[in-house]
């Protein structure tokens, strides 16, 4: 009616669009927040990437120290920072440009305008120092105070109290301390510099082999005297394999009196060779690095024999070139190359998911064990013929056929010597002889590994002979598997290298087998 007012709106409606905004905002502001963060964190790092591509300091990200670590600039204590893998120098994350500015990475070469070559200074770093360091000049421990204190110095290690550094420390001339005959002066690159007409090699540049060819990190050694360099390789058995193809390289070159002596640090899963040569089946941080160094001055030269893996298929008018691999461990074909291939194959879909030592052998476990059931390289004798020094050999019914160059074979396993009352004499690496023994399959090499059995033993020869007659078989050479038709292997001594051998600690396999080999030659 006419006259009447309107009903007012009932309240809930507003109750309701109260609602919904503050809905909209619970949802909406985390939202905004988060996108906010992660373009501010995106900033930060694409701000320390330029940081870190145009200085001469190593860095590197981290958020978690093993210890309590504080800011050289700011001197708080660092929750996410950066430090330098050369010098040591550590930053918290607002602090990097101007670390960055005020503190000199190591010289690797004196400056044009620095005083004389042979009067090189200590490179002191305050703070951070290692723990259970002790005071030069008081003899006491340093580093000890929940603060930024101290110093030590990059190049000998050796550290000062605050309150006990002096003038005459700070220009004091560096001797490089316990590690000096593994550390490259830089006045001696400088030296060099002003001695050779080539003016434009740059030597002030720290090689990262992820991105380098060790080659070019090699050359450092042709400006060392001969036969003075060693070179300690950080890795599994493949990582060592690159870097002794890089010393072939040099030796095409003619640059062989320059080749170093090569060392291994075991990182990677099997660790045949470094096992072989005495550096252990594995390393997780159980012994500290003075030590490894140390071990690296005292361990004795050996040679290894390297041999090349020759593989020419069948057919195809032989329009093909045969495929050549250098081999440094073994050679296999068989269940071990299977479960190798099928670990492979895995590990390029997902890499991140195979950086754990025991995680990898535990996937080698899981597709041993499936072969064993499957059976996939049954009949083996039947699929091949096997020549050793130019002499067929009759096989059993066989797996599988592994080639040895070195002692060790899956991941820590004595192959060749054996066990019980069939023990034969130890396998050589330098004698130019190669091991070939056979597997009855995947349960065989299970039982080979915790030693309840024995491998059948083939022989040894100088040159070996493969014919794969029909189907596709998988074969490995140090590790680096692949899928093989009908083809002739053949297996012929390449070169030598020239490596470190650390006779500091023995396993048990290692004492038994030396006593063996003392005891054969004194019956001779």
């Amino acid at each position: 009616m006419e006259g009447q007012e309107r009903p007012a709106p009932p309240a809930s409606l507003f109750a309701d669009g109260h609602l919904v905004l503050w809905t909209l905002c619970s949802v909406l502001l985390p939202v905004f927040f988060t996108f906010w963060c992660s373009v501010q964190r995106s900033r930060r790092q694409l701000h320390r990437r330029d940081i870190f591509r145009k200085s001469k300091h190593g860095w590197r990200d981290t958020d978690l120290f093993s210890q309590p670590t504080y800011c050289c600039v700011c001197a708080q204590h660092i929750l996410q920072g950066a430090f330098c893998d050369c010098c040591g120098l550590r930053v918290d994350e607002g602090c990097l440009k101007k670390a960055d500015k005020r503190f000199p990475c190591k010289e690797i070469m004196l400056k044009s305008d620095s005083k004389a070559v042979d009067a090189m200074p200590h490179h002191w770093i305050r703070g951070n120092v290692p723990l259970c360091s002790y005071c030069v000049v008081c003899k006491q421990q340093c580093g000890n105070q929940p603060k930024l204190c101290d110093y030590r110095c990059v190049w000998c290690q050796k550290t000062v109290h605050d309150e006990c550094m002096k003038n005459s420390l700070r220009n004091e001339k560096c001797d490089f301390g316990e590690f000096k005959n593994l550390i490259i002066p830089p006045s001696y690159l400088t030296s060099i510099n002003h001695m050779r007409k080539d003016k434009k090699t740059d030597y002030e540049m720290v090689f990262d082999v992820t991105k380098t060819p060790p080659i070019k990190a090699l050359q450092l050694c042709t400006l060392l005297p001969y036969d003075s360099a060693r070179v300690l390789v950080c890795g599994g058995d493949g990582t060592v394999g690159w870097v002794l193809d890089a010393l072939d390289e040099m030796k095409i070159k003619g640059q062989e009196k320059y080749i170093p002596q090569v060392a291994v640090l075991p990182l990677g899963t099997g660790n045949d060779l470094s096992n072989t040569l005495g550096w252990g089946t594995g390393y997780a941080g159980e012994i500290p690095v003075a030590q490894v160094l140390r071990n690296v001055m005292e361990a004795d030269g050996v040679k290894l024999d390297r041999w090349k893996v020759q593989v020419t298929n069948k057919g195809y008018y032989n329009l093909r070139k045969p495929k050549e691999f250098t081999m440094n461990n073994y050679f296999s074909i068989g269940p071990d190359a299977l479960m190798a291939l099928n670990f492979h194959a895995h590990r390029e879909k997902a890499p991140s998911l195979f950086s754990s030592r025991i995680l990898n052998k535990a996937v080698y476990l899981f597709y041993g064990t499936k072969d064993c059931l499957v059976q996939e390289c049954k009949d083996l004798n039947k699929k091949v013929e096997l020549e050793l020094d130019g002499e067929r050999v009759e096989l059993p019914n066989l797996e599988g056929i592994i080639v040895l160059n070195i002692g060790y074979w899956g991941g820590g396993c004595r192959l060749w010597e054996g066990m019980g009352d069939e023990t034969y004499p130890l396998a050589r690496h330098d004698d130019g002889l190669l091991e070939v023994v056979g597997v009855y399959g995947s349960f065989h090499c299970a039982q080979i590994q915790v030693k309840l059995a024995n491998p059948f033993r083939i022989g040894q020869a100088h040159t070996v002979r493969l014919i794969l007659k029909c189907s596709m078989m998988p074969m490995q050479v140090d590790g680096e598997p692949w899928a093989q038709g009908p083809c002739t292997v053949t297996i012929t001594h390449k070169t030598h290298a020239l490596m470190l051998y650390f006779s500091g600690e023995q396993t048990d396999d290692d004492v038994s087998s030396t006593s063996d080999q003392e005891d054969t030659k004194e019956t001779e």
